[in-house]
């Protein structure tokens, strides 16, 4: 970082992406052009100083609720889920890696053999030796998004801000590909976001926010630099809080 860079205006940030930002020109499991991308941004806001954590979705490969409307039993599908999301944590700890920089997966179920088990003391460490962390699993539990997960992990390890990345700029008052004269909010409350059911995470994971007053920012991960824009405390996305 030059004299002239902007200092980050975060601390410690848990940015939450989903299986299918990992897809990129595929049509199943994922690309690695994408995966380095990611990884790289991620690198370079390490490289400022701030602690990051993770949290990946696993869609990309399996989503246990589609299955289960199909008919299999949703706990079995909730748990291929939350193994799907390991894969990706393990992928992403590669690129990570892959570019000089330390990371951890731990995941909320036992795999000890492939990564570590959720210790949040441990965890709150490894962010403080400058590792990025990456927690796998969701919640260890069915019925449980990984959206709630991210909120979940978030507060826990006192990041100051849950960063989710979407295939868009923010959050608009009508589906910006559809509608191409929607409005971008700027900034929202929580109220707002569950009032009018924007569909930005599912419920459970802002009531988790609001309850306990952590910011959530929503942004557009296929803008390069965005997340770096981000930490500097730029008007990037939408901002959401109480």
């Amino acid at each position: 970082m030059t004299e002239n860079t902007p200092k980050p205006v975060y601390h410690r940030i848990l940015v939450k992406l989903s299986g299918e930002a990992l897809l990129g020109t595929e049509d199943y499991g994922i690309d690695p052009v994408i995966l380095k991308r990611i990884a790289s941004e991620i690198y370079d806001v390490m490289k400022m100083g701030v602690q990051v954590a993770v949290v990946l979705g696993g869609g990309n490969i399996f989503r246990g609720a589609g299955l289960a409307r199909a008919g299999m039993d949703r706990v079995t599908g909730d748990h291929m889920g939350m193994l799907a999301t390991v894969i990706n944590a393990l992928a992403m700890q590669d690129a990570i890696e892959g570019l000089g920089a330390y990371a951890r997966v731990m995941s909320a179920l036992r795999i000890n053999e492939v990564c570590e088990d959720y210790i949040r003391r441990r965890a709150i460490r490894h962010l403080e030796k400058g590792r990025v962390v990456i927690f796998g699993a969701g919640t260890g539990n069915p019925f449980f998004t990984t959206d709630t997960a991210a909120s979940l992990r978030a507060i826990e390890i006192d990041a100051q801000i849950l960063l989710k990345a979407t295939k868009v700029n923010g959050i608009y008052d009508a589906d910006p590909v559809t509608h191409p004269g929607a409005r971008r909010y700027s900034r929202l409350t929580f109220d707002k976001v569950l009032a009018d059911r924007l569909n930005v995470m599912d419920a459970t994971a802002i009531v988790m926010c609001r309850e306990n007053n952590l910011p959530l920012q929503v942004f557009n991960m296929f803008n390069a630099g965005d997340l770096i824009r981000i930490v500097q405390g730029e008007d990037v996305g939408t901002v959401v809080s109480n």
